[in-house]
């Protein structure tokens, strides 16, 4: 999907929406006033952990069970994670919860279990129980319909939990062109060592798929997270401090230049990372400037026509202000 087909996508659905411009190509309903069939996608501006547990109590119905919370914790002293502090505060309002991660395939700190409880530690995370999935070892999840992955390897612990709550700090990624819930868990919950290289390995290159390739990889990913927990998910997207490098980058990060804009969330992956990228769309020209060349440099637009593909949600939603 190049730019020309995104925006089409995105004029498809007409209606108003102010922020401080108006947000065309995005279908505004206000709370109790849709009746459309379409997704729901929650929206704030406000940012902060008041808002974040206003819009956990809008797509929380879906969770039961052990609840896995999906975070990007950082490298040491990141700048542009969602606040520790924040997700403190959200905690006692998820029953049963655990945050989980996966060790990283690039080397440093994270690379190993013991380096990234250290850097959990030094990014505030240590309020909490945090699971590293792929401490034991990995397990293989099917992938429905997929033309790359018959199966990827997860972290071994995701079997242990009945729900997930996708968690994301949006923002761009130096290989993705974005990070959204799809990013999140399609490269977050792969194991470090084998699921993380077969997203990204091309035969003895450890970093040979790129581009429309990487973003399937990543999106094949995604469905076989998806089919494991089926309804039982729901998905957050914190739209803060983004960079167009990955919290990855830690303190590397290149300055921030798109303006914050809020905090979406939904039960459909592709409803939220659609809306999102719509939103930085829409801002003018020199805010989106940054963020729509690392998406489309990247090929990134290419994980939201493929999850439209793959049957993983709707491109087509209603935005539902609440403030």
């Amino acid at each position: 999907m190049d730019r020309r087909e995104f925006l089409k996508t995105a004029g498809a659905t007409a209606a108003g929406l102010f922020l401080a411009h108006r947000l065309p190509g995005v279908s505004f309903a206000a709370a109790g006033e849709r009746n459309t069939g379409k997704p729901v996608v929650y929206f704030t501006r406000d940012l902060s952990a008041d808002s974040l547990k206003k819009m956990y109590g809008f797509v929380n119905q879906p969770l039961t069970g052990r609840i896995a919370v999906k975070l990007h914790t950082g490298e040491p002293n990141g700048p542009n994670i969602i606040p520790a502090a924040w997700i403190k505060e959200l905690f006692p309002n998820i029953p049963n919860a655990t945050i989980v991660e996966t060790n990283v395939f690039y080397g440093g700190p994270r690379a190993t279990t013991e380096g990234h409880r250290r850097t959990l530690a030094v990014n505030g995370w240590d309020f909490a129980p945090v699971d590293i999935l792929d401490d034991e070892g990995d397990v293989n999840l099917p992938v429905p319909g997929g033309k790359w992955f018959s199966e990827i390897a997860m972290g071994r612990n995701l079997v242990n939990y009945d729900s997930m709550l996708v968690l994301t700090h949006f923002k761009g990624h130096a290989m993705g062109g974005f990070g959204g819930s799809l990013k999140n868990i399609g490269i977050g919950c792969a194991s470090g060592k084998v699921g993380k290289a077969q997203l990204h390995r091309s035969g003895a290159n450890n970093w040979g798929h790129s581009g429309a390739r990487l973003m399937e990889n990543m999106v094949e990913s995604g469905k076989a997270i998806l089919t494991h927990f089926g309804p039982r998910m729901a998905y957050i997207n914190v739209l803060r401090n983004m960079s167009v490098d990955c919290d990855c980058a830690g303190v590397g990060a290149a300055p921030v230049t798109t303006p914050d804009i809020g905090i979406l969330a939904s039960t459909d992956i592709l409803a939220i990372d659609q809306a999102s990228v719509e939103l930085i769309y829409a801002l003018p020209a020199d805010q989106r400037r940054d963020m729509v060349e690392r998406i489309e440099s990247r090929g990134g637009l290419r994980q939201l026509s493929y999850m439209a593909e793959l049957g993983m949600g709707s491109k087509d939603y209603d935005l539902v202000g609440v403030d």
